[in-house]
């Protein structure tokens, strides 16, 4: 006899075989219930791999951090400080730092070193990050020197983002 269980759906009632976790009535549920997998993957493997990167993701469990992020939000008034740079204005809540803590451990716990960010600013700061300080999982550290003002970083991910698009 085949195991069976209800519908993940809410409110669905209908009995679905394993491993199925929809009924066909809800079956494109499916791939957002991957899409929560994947990221939760992302979280708590892959971004964890190496033994540094775990020691930085514990950082950001504490409460000194909660601190301090709320600390940084209520000095830049929950604004985009990236985008600010640019002459927009962008709500946002997530707060980053300008030299990453993979370049300067020294600076983590730094209010100066911390902006507010918005997503899309955070997306496009991580790659130029990757390109200019050869940050993440399979890069070597270039060697740049560390930019600590948020409109100069600002100006240089736009003209990253400008480059991108010509070529």
């Amino acid at each position: 006899m085949p195991r069976v269980h209800r519908c993940r759906a809410a409110g669905c009632h209908n009995m679905v075989e394993w491993p199925a976790n929809y009924c066909s009535q809800h079956q494109s549920l499916e791939a957002t219930l991957q899409t929560k997998r994947d990221y939760w993957k992302y979280n708590h493997v892959t971004r964890n791999r190496s033994s540094s990167k775990r020691e930085q993701y514990k950082f950001y469990k504490t409460p000194q951090w909660k601190h301090l992020r709320q600390l940084v939000l209520d000095r830049d008034y929950g604004l985009c400080q990236y985008c600010k740079a640019n002459g927009k204005i962008t709500l946002a809540n997530t707060v980053d730092h300008v030299v990453p803590i993979e370049i300067d451990q020294g600076l983590a716990t730094i209010a100066g070193n911390l902006a507010t960010i918005c997503t899309d600013c955070h997306r496009q700061k991580t790659a130029w990050e990757q390109s200019y300080y050869g940050t993440g999982q399979a890069n070597s550290h270039t060697g740049l020197p560390e930019i600590h003002d948020v409109k100069r970083v600002a100006k240089l991910m736009q003209q990253s983002k400008t480059a991108q698009r010509r070529g």
